[in-house]
C-alpha cells in the first residue's frame, strides 16, 4: 500500500512538473510582448520620427516610454485582479459595465488588428517580390504565413512559444545587427541631403511634445501577454516584468535602430521612403541589404500574427464565457485553444487583404486605433474605479504612487488621440471613419447587452 500511495505521489508530482514546464517563462513572455510591439509599421514609425526631429524625437520616445509604463501598470493590476482571459472586457464590465467592456475589445483590438495585419502582409509581398521577382504569384506567400501561424496556434501554447521565440529572436538579431554595423562597424558613405538635426533646441523649446504621438505607435501592444496569464510560469511577478522589462528593451532597440539610420540616410529619405528601413539596410549592407530587410519584414510580420492569434481568440473565448460574445468563441480543440476564435481571426485577417488595396488599408488602421488608444483609458479608468468600490479586493499588484500614473495617461490618450492623424489635411476623414467604426459597434453592443444579456449598459458586476 505505502508503495501503492507513494507511486501516485510521483506521478501525481510528475503531472505537476509537466504542467509547470509547460508554462511560459519570462524570455517567452517578453518575446510576445516585444514581437507583437516591433512591427513594419513601427520601425517606418521610428525612421520618420527621427527624420523630422533628432534629439526631439528622442526625448519624446523617453516621454512616450514612461506613458507606456504607466499604460502597463494599470493592465498588470487589473489582470493580476481579475486573472481570467477575457482580459481588458473582464475588468471593464467589474468596473463600470458590459457595454463598455464589449466595445474596448471589439474596437479597440479586434478591428485594429483585422486591419494591421493586412498592411503588414502587403509589406512583407512587397518585399518578397523585390528579392525575389517572379518567383511567387502575389499574395500566395502572406495567405500561407496566415495558414501554417493559424495551424502552428491551434496545435498549442507548446509550438506557440516555440514559433515565437524563434522569430523574435531573429526580428531583435535583424535590428540590433543592422544597428551595431551601422554604428561602429562600417564608415558611412556621404548622404547627399540634409542630415539628422542632433541638437538640443527642439528639447529646450517643449517641442518635442508635438512628436510623442508618432513616439507612442514605438510601445503599443505588451499587454497582450494579459490574456496568456493561466499559461505563464509565476504571473504575479512575471506579467508586470514581462511588460516593464520589455518596454525598456524596445527603447534601447530602436534607439539604436534609428541612430545607425541616422548616420547613413538623409532626412529626405527618412521622411519620403515608404519604405526607409530597405533603404537603411541597403546603405549598410550593399547588394545584402534587401535580404537582411525582408528577414526584418517577415520576422516583425510572423511574430505579430503568432502574437495575435494566441492573445485575442483568449479575450474572445474570456468574452464568451461572460456572454459578452457568440457562444461558439467557448470551444476548446482537444489542445486546450479556443480553435474557433483562431479561425474567425486568421478569416478577419484574410478579408480586407484579398479586398482591400494597401493604401486603403493604412487610412483604415490609422482611424481604428484611436479605438485602441481609448482602450488604454478605459483600463486607466477601470483601475480608479474598482480602487474606489472594490477597496478590499486582492491586489498582489499595486500602481505605484497610485493615480497619478492613471490620471496622467488618461492625459496622454487625449491628447495622442487628438494629434492621431498623420496630416492636418486627413485629421477629418480619420476621425470621420473612427467615429463610424465606433457608433457601428457600440449600437451591436448596446443590442446585445440589452436583449441577449438582458443587463444594463453601464451595471458592473461587483461579485
Amino acid at each position: 500500500m505505502s508503495d501503492i500511495a507513494n507511486s501516485g505521489t510521483i506521478k501525481t508530482a510528475d503531472q505537476s512538473a509537466i504542467k509547470n514546464k509547460a508554462k511560459m517563462g519570462l524570455p517567452t513572455m517578453m518575446a510576445i510582448c516585444i514581437g507583437l510591439v516591433i512591427v513594419q509599421g513601427a520601425m517606418i514609425s521610428a525612421m520618420q520620427g527621427v527624420g523630422m526631429g533628432g534629439t526631439t524625437f528622442v526625448f519624446a520616445m523617453i516621454a512616450a516610454l514612461i506613458i507606456s509604463q504607466f499604460n502597463a501598470m494599470s493592465f498588470a493590476e487589473l489582470s493580476l485582479m481579475f486573472p481570467q482571459e477575457g482580459t481588458l472586457a473582464t475588468y471593464t464590465q467589474k468596473a463600470i459595465g458590459h457595454f463598455p467592456a464589449i466595445v474596448s475589445v471589439f474596437a479597440g483590438y479586434v478591428i485594429v488588428a483585422s486591419l494591421a495585419i493586412p498592411v503588414e502582409l502587403f509589406l512583407v509581398d512587397a518585399m518578397l517580390s523585390e528579392l525575389l521577382p517572379g518567383m511567387f504569384p502575389e499574395k500566395v506567400v502572406p495567405i500561407l504565413i496566415v495558414i501554417i501561424l493559424m495551424i502552428t496556434n491551434l496545435v498549442g501554447t507548446n509550438v506557440f512559444a516555440k514559433v515565437q521565440n524563434v522569430v523574435a529572436f531573429i526580428l531583435v538579431s535583424a535590428l540590433v545587427l543592422l544597428a551595431l554595423i551601422a554604428i561602429i562597424g562600417t564608415s558611412p558613405a556621404e548622404a547627399t541631403g540634409t542630415p539628422v538635426d542632433w541638437g538640443f533646441a527642439g528639447v529646450a523649446d517643449g517641442s518635442f511634445i508635438s512628436l510623442i504621438a508618432l513616439a507612442m505607435w514605438l510601445f503599443v501592444g505588451a499587454e497582450y501577454i494579459c490574456p496568456m496569464i493561466n499559461e505563464v510560469k509565476d504571473p504575479v511577478k512575471n506579467i508586470p516584468r514581462a511588460m516593464h522589462f520589455s518596454l525598456f528593451a524596445i527603447f534601447g532597440i530602436f534607439l539604436a535602430f534609428i541612430f545607425g539610420a541616422s548616420l547613413f540616410l538623409s532626412t529626405e529619405t527618412l521622411l519620403g521612403s515608404p519604405i526607409p528601413y530597405l533603404d537603411y539596410a541597403n546603405a549598410v549592407f550593399g547588394d545584402a541589404g534587401l535580404f537582411i530587410a525582408t528577414l526584418m519584414a517577415l520576422a516583425a510580420t510572423c511574430s505579430t500574427i503568432n502574437t495575435i492569434f494566441a492573445a485575442l481568440p483568449r479575450m474572445l473565448h474570456g468574452m464568451a464565457e461572460q456572454k459578452q460574445a457568440f457562444p461558439q468563441l467557448k470551444a476548446l480543440n482537444r489542445y486546450n485553444t479556443p480553435w474557433v476564435g483562431i479561425v474567425m481571426m486568421a478569416a478577419f485577417t484574410m478579408i480586407p487583404f484579398l479586398s482591400l488595396d494597401i493604401d486603403s488599408l493604412i487610412v483604415l488602421v490609422i482611424a481604428a486605433t484611436t479605438s485602441y488608444l481609448l482602450a488604454y483609458i478605459i483600463s486607466h479608468i477601470d483601475v480608479i474605479v474598482l480602487r474606489k468600490h472594490m477597496p478590499n479586493h486582492a491586489r498582489p499588484y499595486k500602481t505605484p504612487f497610485y493615480p497619478l500614473p492613471q490620471i496622467a495617461g488618461i492625459v496622454a490618450m487625449v491628447y495622442v488621440i487628438i494629434n492621431n492623424s498623420p496630416a492636418p489635411e486627413m485629421t477629418q476623414m480619420i476621425f470621420s471613419i473612427a467615429g463610424g467604426m465606433l457608433l457601428v459597434i457600440s449600437v451591436i453592443a448596446a443590442l446585445w447587452v440589452k436583449f441577449y444579456m438582458k443587463r444594463g449598459l453601464f451595471e458592473p458586476d461587483m461579485d
